[in-house]
């Protein structure tokens, strides 16, 4: 199995006059065979001109160049002149800048999110009112007659977390009526 090598020749031209001297000469010819194709394929790199997405008139083209040689300095003049002129803001272009600007998110109404979860707090039961208190405490949850005593002592206290707003609702009304004062939170 015989493999054909290709030839490649590299020449580099020389920024220095030759001189004469008593030295060889040395040949600036380089060759570097590879074991693939075809001997007399050459190998050429062109520049090629990248293909623009939409084809612009010559002369939104040379204003274009000319705008991208302006300093950053005289880019800025270019702005604030164009916004006296047109009588526009450059944040008018850039709405997705002014979000992640930095003060943009206060400057911005909150948006709430609805709450789903909700805790119900005893915060007050009158003296007259404390056996009626514990028994609806008994009757709401699986607490024996000590916890639910223990419960309604040094309030404010979190009666139940993390329940939905027709049971905090439900569990507000009958702690009420038993003579409890009781917020959801």
């Amino acid at each position: 199995m015989a493999a054909s090598l290709s030839t490649l020749t590299l020449r580099s031209p020389s920024p220095y006059p030759t001189l004469s001297s008593s030295f060889p000469k040395q040949s600036s010819k380089q060759t570097l065979q590879f074991p693939f194709g075809n001997p007399k394929v050459t190998y050429r790199a062109n520049f090629v001109r990248p293909i623009a997405a939409v084809e612009a008139p010559e002369k939104i083209e040379k204003l274009g160049k000319d705008i991208s040689e302006l300093s950053l300095a005289e880019a800025r003049v270019l702005v604030d002149w164009l916004q006296d002129k047109l009588g526009v803001s450059a944040a008018a272009f850039a709405p997705a800048a002014v979000a992640v600007a930095p003060g943009g998110a206060a400057d911005a109404p909150a948006v709430e999110e609805e709450k789903t979860e909700f805790d119900v707090l005893i915060e007050d039961v009158p003296s007259n009112a404390r056996i009626a208190t514990i028994k609806a405490v008994r009757a709401l949850t699986s607490l024996a007659l000590k916890e639910a005593k223990e419960l309604i002592e040094g309030l404010p206290k979190k009666f139940k977390e993390g329940i939905s707003k027709e049971e905090a609702e439900e569990a507000k009304k009958q702690l009420e009526e038993a003579g409890a004062k009781v917020t959801i939170v």
